[in-house]
C-alpha cells in the first residue's frame, strides 16, 4: 500500500519553515531525505510522521540520539513494555528475540538502565522498539550522528538486514551523502523548506541538477566514509 501525504507545511513565528510539500512512499522504498542544516528535512520528516499517523498508518520514528527516546531513570525492560503498550500489543507479543538477534543486542541486560549499555547498543535498542510493531514506514532522523563511524556503519548494515524481508519502507534523513549512497535507492534533496530535486540516488550523485544537489555532491570525499 502506497502511503501519501499532501500539502505538508509548517509556519513558525509567521515564517514558513516548510512550504506545501507532498510525499508518496511505496512498500520497501528506501528514500534518503538530504540537505544542508536548516534546509527543512527534519521538519518535513516530523510533519510526514504526524500526517500519516493521523491517517491511521503505523509509522515509526527513530531520533538522532537515543537520549531522546530513553529515560535514564528507567530500565530497558520498562522502555520495551511501554513501547508494547503504546502500540496496543500484549506483553511479549513483539518478537523481541528475533529483533535483538538481528540487531546484535541479544546480550544486553534489560534489567539495567540505558547508561549501562553502550551508545551503539542503545540506538539499536531504539531501532528495535521502532520495528516491533511492523510499521508501514520507519523514519530515521540522523540515526547515526551520535555514534562513531565504525559503530554507525555496523548499525546501518544491521538495519538493512532487518528490513530485507519486510515490506516496511524507510526514509533516512541525513546530510551525510556517504550514508545515503550506501543505504537508499532514491534521494529527495531539500533546500529552503522545499524539495528541489527527487531522483534515483545514482542520478542525483552523478548528475545533480539543482544548485543544492550540486553543492552536496561536489565534495567526493564522502565516498571514502565507512557507513
Amino acid at each position: 500500500m502506497t502511503l501519501s501525504a499532501h500539502g505538508l507545511s509548517v509556519v513558525r513565528a509567521g515564517q514558513a519553515i516548510l512550504y506545501p510539500t507532498s510525499v508518496c512512499v511505496s512498500p520497501r522504498d528506501r528514500i534518503g531525505l538530504v540537505g544542508a542544516s536548516g534546509s527543512g528535512k527534519s521538519t518535513l520528516g516530523h510533519a510526514l510522521v504526524d500526517d500519516l499517523r493521523m491517517q491511521g498508518h503505523v509509522v515509526a520514528y527513530v531520533p538522532q540520539s537515543p537520549d531522546e527516546a530513553l529515560d535514564p531513570l528507567w530500565s530497558m525492560a520498562f522502555h520495551w513494555r511501554e513501547a508494547e503498550k503504546a502500540l496496543g500489543l500484549r506483553p511479549g507479543a513483539a518478537d523481541r528475540k528475533t529483533l535483538f538477534s538481528a540487531l546484535k543486542i541479544e546480550g544486553g541486560d534489560l534489567r539495567k538502565r540505558p547508561w549501562a549499555w553502550s551508545r551503539g547498543m542503545q540506538q539499536r535498542f531504539v531501532i528495535a522498539m521502532a520495528l516491533m510493531g511492523r510499521p508501514n514506514l520507519v523514519v530515521l532522523d540522523e540515526p547515526t550522528s551520535a555514534l562513531d563511524p565504525v559503530v554507525a556503519a555496523a548499525t546501518m548494515q544491521l538495519l538493512d538486514h532487518c528490513l530485507r524481508e519486510s515490506d516496511t519502507a524507510m526514509i533516512l534523513i541525513t546530510h551525510d551523502l556517504g550514508l545515503a549512497a550506501r543505504h537508499v535507492s532514491q534521494l529527495m534533496v531539500m533546500d529552503g523548506g522545499r524539495i528541489v530535486e527527487q531522483a534515483s540516488t545514482e542520478d542525483v550523485l552523478e548528475h545533480p541538477k539543482a544548485p543544492a544537489s550540486k553543492a552536496l555532491s561536489a565534495h567526493r570525499n564522502w565516498l571514502a566514509l565507512p557507513c
